[in-house]
């Protein structure tokens, strides 16, 4: 039987979409055990999330987690070194049971899950967390392919609009101020036009990125890998595990007593952090335009609120501290949704067909943002002012056009249209379904391969 281990890069963004990618893969049959580490399974993890097993490793940070690392390369670095040897400890322990593991899918940003699989002779596919677009992008600026244009230049590439410097995501800029995360961007698809590598994503919402990526790679789509119907493998409208406690009944009854499509609900993940005065301009532009808002803020960043802004947002707003935010997709009360534009808050508002305001910040989100507005038309980028953050008169203005305006319209029609495309894609016979079952093939042959293997050198 295939044993397929799954490993994650430790952090929501992520565990998110490769969990549910796990439960819909242990629906087709094979057995699956998610990997993550000692800190999230103590934390914020059970052993067993419906019908996948769930085992951990070490990141050198047993403790605290990542937000114990002095730094995010000093977290990289010991994910790295301790990761591989207690990793390379489990396949050994699974290795003398009887249900070994047959294959490995791990994390783009964590390719040295791949090089332990390799010294087990163990089959390992690389699992995208972003879009195919924004993958394409770093794959061909690596090879040299595709170079970011300078400040005032655009370029046009595979059938997309015209982009300029700040439309590509930031880690691409190979001379920004993070070199080590964008070596680690660029470096991410090192494999070849025979390997595997799974986007969570779907065909129809990235045609032009997927031709460009089946081009290097045997690139599958496989997503939305959002627990919504009709692929309904998890526990209602959730992933299974969250890092931060949401405030679910407050947010539920709060949303429950307000009309249809009236609500503003802002979120900017679980790991952006926003300059005060941009909180600020938020916060008065959210207050002034009238509409109801709920807005997430995280318990370490309400101090960048305006003081006393949490107690008294005024009589149409809520802030809470976090949220089951598939829940507060799915409620009808939800008109607009303000977002950093990380690609599972992308996806999961293109799932419930709820319009976005976009205000990015950096890595992928000036794509994304890029693309919502421009490629699928189902929402506005915010405009940053000459000071580089949005002011309150453009959050007002885009929250009017969205909510009122009458190319909000058009914005919740082809919303719409991309949230039924999207549930016909993960449906029976639909386009990622068809993948998924094209890689469960894959690695049920794999396994009979390596079983036999093993049973030759026995």
């Amino acid at each position: 039987m295939a044993h397929v281990l799954i490993l994650i890069y430790p952090i929501q963004g992520h565990i998110n979409p490769m969990l549910q990618f796990a439960k819909d893969l242990a629906s087709k049959g094979p057995k699956v055990t998610l990997v993550t580490t000692s800190y999230i399974i103590t934390n914020s993890i059970k052993a067993q999330i419906g019908n996948v097993s769930i085992a951990s490793i070490s990141d050198g940070y047993d403790e605290g987690g990542i937000q114990s690392a002095p730094n995010l390369v000093a977290y990289n670095d010991s994910l790295e070194v301790v990761g591989s040897k207690t990793l390379a400890e489990l396949i050994e322990k699974y290795n003398r049971s009887t249900e070994p593991f047959t294959c490995m899918v791990f994390d783009t940003i964590s390719p040295w899950g791949d090089k332990v699989a390799q010294s087990f002779g163990l089959p390992s596919i690389a699992f995208s967390t972003q879009s195919c677009a924004v993958s394409a992008i770093y794959h061909q600026v690596k090879k040299g392919v595709l170079h970011v244009p300078e400040p005032g230049i655009t370029v046009e590439l595979f059938g997309l609009p015209l982009m300029e410097r700040a439309d590509f995501p930031s880690l691409a800029v190979k001379d920004g101020p993070y070199p080590t995360l964008t070596e680690v961007n660029l470096n991410q698809f090192n494999g070849t036009k025979d390997d595997w590598v799974l986007f969570n994503s779907f065909d129809e919402l990235e045609t032009e990125a997927m031709t460009v990526l089946k081009d290097y790679f045997h690139a599958r789509a496989i997503g939305p890998c959002v627990p919504f119907l009709p692929r309904a493998n998890g526990p209602g409208n959730t992933y299974g595990m969250s890092l931060l406690k949401p405030e679910d009944d407050m947010c539920m009854k709060w949303l429950n007593g307000k009309p249809a499509n009236s609500v503003v609900y802002v979120s900017f993940g679980s790991s952006v952090s926003l300059t005060n005065k941009q909180m600020e301009e938020l916060a008065e532009g959210l207050r002034s335009s009238g509409k109801y808002f709920l807005w997430v803020v995280r318990a370490a960043e309400q101090k960048t609120l305006p003081k006393g802004f949490v107690e008294n947002p005024g009589d149409n707003g809520l802030v809470v501290t976090w949220s089951q935010q598939l829940k507060v997709l799915a409620n009808e009360a939800i008109g607009c949704f303000l977002t950093h534009c990380g690609w599972n808050s992308t996806l999961e508002a293109i799932c419930f067909g709820v319009p976005m305001l976009a205000i990015p910040q950096w890595t992928d989100q000036p794509t994304n943002a890029k693309f919502i507005e421009e490629m699928w038309g189902t929402g506005l980028r915010a405009k940053a002012g000459e000071e580089g953050f949005v002011q309150r008169d453009e959050v007002m203005r885009c929250v009017e056009e969205i909510m009122d305006g009458e190319k909000g319209c058009q914005i919740r029609e082809n919303a719409a249209k991309w949230k039924e495309l999207a549930k016909l894609a993960v449906s029976d016979g639909g386009s990622s379904d068809n993948a998924l079952n094209e890689f469960v093939a894959y690695v049920n042959e794999m396994a009979e391969k390596r079983l036999k293997l093993q049973k030759v050198c026995i």
